[in-house]
């Protein structure tokens, strides 16, 4: 698929030029979601209405080669508005013990160890190492200059090196093994 060319089509008003995108990006999007949300249901909830929004505002697209960009941005936008609208309301798969699989160790390891940042580093850091987004795209998204999401790289990764060394001196301290 060329996605600029199916990207000014759908700008010009071709719907399934629209949807080809739209299933394009499907996955990439759940997974933005993600960074954000922790249920599928508000994964979804966000994710069908910035394809709402997309498609009644893609005329308002200027450069078509900014589309997955401008998408995110979309997306993380409704992602950050359901956050607000549901602030206060706590549901009782929430209060349930998370489920673990016997595999995948290192995912749920990597993902605690995530859930030990900010929201807003762990988001940064989920969309350039996990969502593969340059930092040019994510200062698109973000609306800060490329240096101030390099700064914020840094700093997230200092303070995940930090935990981390922190907690390998945590289990020396617990067995009595030095390295």
């Amino acid at each position: 698929m060329n996605e600029t060319r199916e990207v000014k089509k759908a700008i010009k008003g071709n719907r399934s030029s629209f949807e080809r995108l739209i299933l394009e990006y499907k996955w990439m999007m759940y997974r933005v979601a993600r960074t954000v949300l922790s249920r599928d249901e508000d994964c979804a909830d966000a994710m069908q209405e910035a394809i709402l929004k997309a498609f009644q505002s893609i005329h308002t697209l200027r450069e078509p080669r900014y589309f997955k960009t401008w998408l995110v941005r979309i997306l993380l936008n409704e992602c950050h508005q359901l956050i607000r609208k549901h602030r206060n309301l706590l549901s009782i798969d929430e209060l349930a013990e998370p489920s673990s699989n016997e595999s995948g160790y290192e995912k749920i390891e990597v993902e605690q160890l995530l859930d030990m940042l900010p929201a807003a580093e762990k988001q940064l850091l989920m969309l350039y190492y996990i969502e593969d987004l340059s930092i040019h795209d994510l200062a698109l998204i973000l609306d800060i200059p490329e240096n101030t999401v390099k700064t914020r790289l840094r700093r997230a990764r200092e303070k995940m090196q930090k935990i981390l060394a922190k907690d390998k001196e945590v289990q020396t301290w617990k067995t009595g093994k030095s390295n």
